[in-house]
């Protein structure tokens, strides 16, 4: 998917929503626990429920890795059911991968080949050959880890250099030497650190941020459209337990619906 195509879906369905499919198997409504493949009718639920108000969908992988071969099969079923059924949707894989040159290839290969998601989250502590790889394939896209909101962040990422730059803003300035661009990298930026928003703006303005960490971790909506949105939105901000655990009943998927309506309704009005 391009960037232009990506933001005529946002102006489109007036929203900048991902959800993210974080499908924890002991948290799936009690009624889909005998099933067949309880993880995939539960995704397949929740997409069906909320696509018609978000752009993006963010499985993570290691909630499907988590139950092996079976975990993986559902995987790939929900992204195949995306892809056939709601071909407008950005699918992202919320993997963290990032390794040695030869290994980030076949990350790639799997990602964007095998799985035919995207884009992929990815880390940058190893550098340039270990992000390049992601970068070479078509319409996809390499979403790199820039500043998070966990609380082990303030470990690395704040440290400052000679010059007093922070190491978040040097990841920023080094990948944009390494053949990224607004077209194919965007950048992971936790929504409880919405205020860094601005400084991160000065260095990537027209790139595309992921924002996770709205409703259930405490991030503000305003504040993330405050800080970061660009003349073209730029934003691509996730919410997962809050709109698809909102409800344990079987109307689990009518409530996640009403939920996702409620951030579309908030940002239909922020792109404004």
């Amino acid at each position: 998917m391009t960037r232009e195509e990506l933001y005529q879906n946002i102006l489109r369905k007036k929203s900048f929503l991902c959800v993210g499919l974080d499908t924890d198997i002991s948290k799936i409504p009690q009624h889909l626990q005998n099933g067949e493949d309880p993880i995939f009718t539960f995704n397949k639920e929740i997409i069906d429920a909320t696509a018609d108000f978000c752009i993006a969908y963010k499985p993570n992988l290691a909630f499907y890795e988590s139950n092996g071969l079976k975990g993986l099969q559902a995987l790939y079923k929900t992204i195949d059911y995306l892809h056939t059924n709601y071909p407008d949707q950005f699918i992202i894989a919320d993997a963290k991968r990032g390794d040695i040159g030869n290994t980030s290839k076949m990350y790639a290969e799997s990602f964007f080949g095998e799985m035919n998601v995207d884009s992929v989250t990815v880390a940058p502590y190893m550098g340039q050959d270990s992000v390049t790889p992601f970068l070479g394939h078509d319409g996809k896209w390499v979403i790199l880890l820039a500043l998070t909101s966990n609380k082990g962040a303030d470990d690395f990422q704040y440290i400052k250099d000679p010059e007093g730059t922070p190491l978040y803003q040097n990841v920023l300035r080094k990948s944009l030497e390494w053949g990224g661009n607004a077209d194919n990298m965007m950048y992971v930026v936790g929504a409880t650190r919405a205020e860094m928003l601005s400084d991160i703006r000065r260095t990537v303005p027209d790139s595309f941020l992921l924002v996770p960490g709205i409703g259930a971790q405490g991030g503000s909506l305003a504040d993330v459209c405050k800080y970061g949105m660009n003349s073209k939105c730029g934003l691509i901000v996730n919410s997962s337990r809050a709109i698809i655990y909102a409800d344990s009943t079987e109307n689990f998927a009518s409530v996640a619906r009403a939920k996702a309506a409620e951030v579309q309704k908030e940002m239909s009005a922020y792109l404004k």
